[in-house]
């Protein structure tokens, strides 16, 4: 992330097609360093919680499952205050799940809304960028070939983590609607 212009490509491209982006128009970009979308996605990818979504599987599950303990430190107290634990356990590990699982969902979210930012910024064949500060914005059309490289990286990087952050909010979705199910079967004995 060195100097203007500098880009990592992406491990999949040969030298040859690496040495002619390093000396495209890219490699004049008046856009600055930290806000080219190539550079923001390596940022991204380089950054405590963003890299979570980019992690195998089961560490993945281990760290959203850990956030979701670290969330009962809140929800646990309420629960037990709605629910005496003693005398109504199954509603109370249900609310306290369900209040531990609202911190999960707005991980998630938040690791959804990142990763999309950045896939819109690669895939626009327009990019906004400010020089000094917010009262100095300014477009810088793509070349065709910087352009291509970026949707790459889109196509092959950035989509399967937001799709695993999908198939992540469909099962939280399954997972309350369970809750919601077994709360209702409770509830009503």
């Amino acid at each position: 992330m060195g100097t203007r212009g500098t880009h990592r490509l992406p491990e999949y491209l040969s030298q040859r097609e690496t040495k002619a982006m390093r000396e495209s128009p890219a490699s004049v970009c008046p856009v600055p360093t930290e806000q080219q979308p190539l550079n923001e996605y390596e940022q991204l990818k380089k950054s405590w919680l963003f890299r979570w979504a980019t992690i195998e599987g089961l560490k993945y599950l281990r760290k959203l499952v850990w956030f979701w303990v670290w969330g009962w430190i809140v929800a646990g107290p309420i629960a037990a205050r709605s629910f005496e634990p003693a005398k109504e356990p199954v509603l109370f590990a249900l609310c306290g799940s369900a209040g531990a699982g609202v911190f999960v969902v707005l991980l998630v979210l938040r690791l959804y809304l990142g990763w999309s930012y950045v896939r819109d910024r690669l895939t626009r064949e327009k990019i906004s960028y400010e020089e000094s500060g917010w009262y100095d914005g300014q477009i810088w059309q793509k070349p065709p070939e910087v352009l291509r490289r970026d949707r790459l990286v889109v196509s092959y990087q950035i989509q399967p983590i937001l799709a695993r952050l999908r198939r992540t909010f469909a099962i939280l979705a399954l997972l309350v609607s369970t809750g919601t199910l077994i709360w209702l079967v409770f509830v009503n004995h």
